[in-house]
C-alpha cells in the first residue's frame, strides 16, 4: 500500500500536470481564435472561385485544358499529405495517417507508384517509415500563420510535373473543420482537376459580374493552375484550424482528467491517513491499558 508520502508526491506531479495541459489549453485557443478566422474569410473568395471557374468550363469547348483530361491508364500517383509538427492533439494526426496509409494501400494494391509531399513533421515521420517515396517535405508552416506563396509554390510544382507526365494523379489529404469537435479527413484530387458541376444553363448569358474577356478557353489557361493553388491553400488552412481545435479539446479532456485523478488520490490520501490515525490511537490506547495493568 502507497505511504502517505507517495500519494502526496503524486498528487503535487498530478497538479502540475494539470498547470501544464490548462496553460496548452489557453493557447490553443488563443490560436484557435486566428487560424478560424482565417479560414472563415477565405471560404468565400474560394467558393466564388469555384463558381466562377464553373461558369467558364460550361462553355469552353471540351479538352480546352490538359489538366481537365483525366490520363488513360494511370501509373503514378502523388499525395500532398497535411498533418501537424507536433503532437497532443488526441487521434487528429493518427486519423489523417491512416487515410494516407489507405489510399497507398489501394493505389499500391492497383500497380501503382505512390510518392508524397508532407505538410508537417508527423506526416513525414509516418512516410519515413514505408516504403513510398518522399518527393518534399515543409516542416513548421501548419499551425501559423499561412501565406499563400507556400501553396502557390508547391502547386506550381505540382501543375509542371502533372503536365509532363511525371505524375497522373495528385490527391491532397487534410482534415476539414467541421465544429470544435468534429474534424474529418478528406481525400480531394488535385489534378487532373474534377469535372466542375455548374447548374447555369450553356446557352444562358453570363451573370452580370463575370465578364469574360478573352474567350473562356484562354481564361482557363489562367484559372485552372490558380485553382489547385487554391484547393491546396484552402486545405492548409483547414488542417492548422483543425489542429488547434483537436489540441483544445484534448488539454480540455486532459485538464478533466487531471481533477478527477487529483480527487481520487486526496480520498485515497485522507483514507491513509485516517488509518493512520487510528492505529496511532490504538497503540496509545493499548499502552495505557498495559500501565493499568
Amino acid at each position: 500500500m502507497a505511504t502517505l508520502k507517495d500519494v502526496k508526491l503524486k498528487i503535487s506531479a498530478v497538479k502540475k500536470t494539470k498547470q501544464i495541459t490548462k496553460a496548452m489549453n489557453m493557447v490553443a485557443t488563443s490560436r484557435l481564435r486566428g487560424c478560424q478566422q482565417a479560414t472563415d474569410a477565405f471560404r468565400p473568395y474560394a467558393e466564388k472561385f469555384a463558381e466562377v471557374l464553373g461558369s467558364l468550363a460550361g462553355r469552353a469547348p471540351s479538352e480546352a485544358n490538359p489538366l481537365l483530361i483525366p490520363r488513360e491508364e494511370v501509373h503514378n500517383v502523388h499525395v500532398v499529405l497535411c498533418t501537424s509538427d507536433r503532437g497532443l492533439c488526441g487521434g487528429f494526426n493518427l486519423n489523417l495517417i491512416e487515410t494516407a496509409e489507405k489510399l497507398a494501400a489501394e493505389e499500391a494494391a492497383a500497380g501503382r507508384s505512390v510518392s508524397f509531399t508532407n505538410f508537417g513533421k508527423k506526416g513525414r515521420d509516418w512516410a519515413r517509415k514505408t516504403d513510398f517515396e518522399i518527393v518534399e517535405a515543409h516542416l513548421n508552416v501548419v499551425g501559423g500563420r499561412i501565406p499563400f506563396a507556400t501553396a502557390v509554390t508547391t502547386g506550381r510544382q505540382l501543375v509542371d510535373l502533372f503536365l509532363d507526365g511525371t505524375y497522373d494523379e495528385v490527391y491532397v489529404i487534410y482534415a476539414l473543420f467541421e465544429s470544435m469537435a468534429r474534424q474529418t479527413p478528406v481525400v480531394q484530387k488535385l489534378l487532373p482537376i474534377p469535372a466542375i458541376t455548374t447548374t447555369v444553363d450553356a446557352d444562358a448569358p453570363y451573370m452580370a459580374e463575370h465578364i469574360c474577356e478573352p474567350s473562356p478557353a484562354k481564361l482557363l489557361g489562367t484559372l485552372l493552375p490558380r485553382n489547385v493553388f487554391v484547393q491546396l491553400y484552402k486545405a492548409l488552412l483547414e488542417t492548422s484550424t483543425s489542429e488547434h481545435a483537436a489540441r483544445m479539446m484534448a488539454m480540455d479532456n486532459a485538464t478533466k482528467a487531471c481533477n478527477d485523478m487529483i480527487e481520487r488520490l486526496t480520498l485515497a490520501y485522507n483514507k491513509a491517513r485516517q488509518a493512520a490515525i487510528t492505529a496511532e490511537l490504538m497503540d496509545i490506547v493499548g499502552g495505557a491499558e498495559a500501565l493499568k495493568g
